[in-house]
C-alpha cells in the first residue's frame, strides 16, 4: 500500500494527475470514500493526465459521464445504484474491460463488479481539511 497526504484540493488533483500519468487502456481505478472526501477532486487530476480539456464533474445524477483525451475516460458515481445488478444492467462493466480508463466512485458499493486488478484508491478527509490517501494494487513505477 502506498500512502499519501493532501493539504488543498490542488494537491490532489496533482496526485489523481500523478498516478493518471501512469494508467494505460483498461485500468480501473476504484474510488472510496465518504462525501465530500475528495473522490472527483482526485479524478480531475487522472482527466488532465489523461488529457482531457474538458472540466470534469461529478456524475451522481449521469452516472457515467465519457470524456475524450489520448485515452478515453469512463467517469462513474455509482453511489446511486440499488445493486451491483444494475450496474450491470447498465452496460457499465462493459466500459470496465473496454479501451478506455474508468474512475468509479464509491466502488465499495459494487466490489463483486470491480476487476481484481483495479487499483484501489481510499480517500479520508481530516478535520482540518487534509486528505489521506492510500493507494492499493498499485503495479506500475515508484510514485515521487
Amino acid at each position: 500500500m502506498l500512502q499519501f497526504a493532501t493539504h488543498t484540493a490542488e494537491e490532489t488533483i496533482l496526485l489523481g494527475e500523478k498516478i493518471g500519468s501512469f494508467l494505460r487502456r483498461g485500468d480501473v481505478v476504484a474510488l472510496s470514500g465518504a462525501l465530500a472526501a475528495g473522490k472527483t477532486t482526485f479524478a480531475k487530476g487522472v482527466a488532465r493526465a489523461l488529457g482531457i480539456a474538458e472540466t470534469l464533474t461529478s456524475p451522481t445524477f449521469t452516472i457515467i459521464s465519457e470524456y475524450a483525451g489520448h485515452i478515453p475516460l469512463y467517469h462513474m458515481d455509482v453511489y446511486r445504484l440499488g445493486s451491483e445488478a444494475d450496474f450491470v444492467n447498465l452496460g457499465a462493466d462493459d466500459l470496465l474491460y473496454g479501451e478506455g480508463v474508468c474512475v468509479v466512485e464509491w466502488s465499495e458499493r459494487i466490489p463483486a463488479e470491480l476487476p481484481e486488478a483495479a487499483i484501489r484508491v481510499s480517500i479520508a478527509a481530516a478535520a482540518d481539511g487534509s486528505r489521506s490517501v492510500a493507494v492499493n494494487n498499485w503495479r506500475y513505477g515508484e510514485l515521487r
